[in-house]
């Protein structure tokens, strides 16, 4: 089915926004805008498997806690990709003075997000 850009709706988000542009029974693939300086909460996903494709970046990623352990900082530029296995905590940032675009390709469980840190208070039902 073809869509075209007044098809696929703008998800606002308080770091940017989100273009949800397939959404079937298999795979869920999203544009993701994030405006520099801003960040998306650091989460997990119980079920979800995703993998991040940098359109325009840097795109600082942090990977982690897992098991005590330390978090990991990565930086992936334009062309670069990393999979997100469920249940491995990340967060996506946008540096200062950069904006990033990246699509995201998943499996179709859009709600599958726990939230462990929010910078804009969107965390409701974590237990640590």
């Amino acid at each position: 089915m073809l869509k075209i850009d007044d098809d696929i709706p703008f998800i606002n988000k308080p770091w940017g926004y989100e273009r949800l542009f397939a959404h079937t029974e298999s795979y869920l693939g999203k544009y993701i805008f994030i405006e520099a300086g801003h960040k998306l909460s650091r989460h997990y996903h119980q079920t979800r498997d995703k993998t991040l494709y940098v359109l325009t970046g840097p795109l600082h990623l942090e990977v982690g806690p897992e098991d005590g352990g330390e978090i990991l900082s990565l930086g992936l530029v334009s062309g670069e990709a990393y999979q997100v296995a469920p249940g491995s905590v990340h967060r996506l940032c946008a540096p200062e003075g950069n904006d990033v675009e990246l699509i995201e390709v998943s499996t179709p469980q859009p709600e599958d997000i726990i939230r462990i840190e929010d910078d804009y208070a969107r965390i409701t039902d974590f237990k640590a």
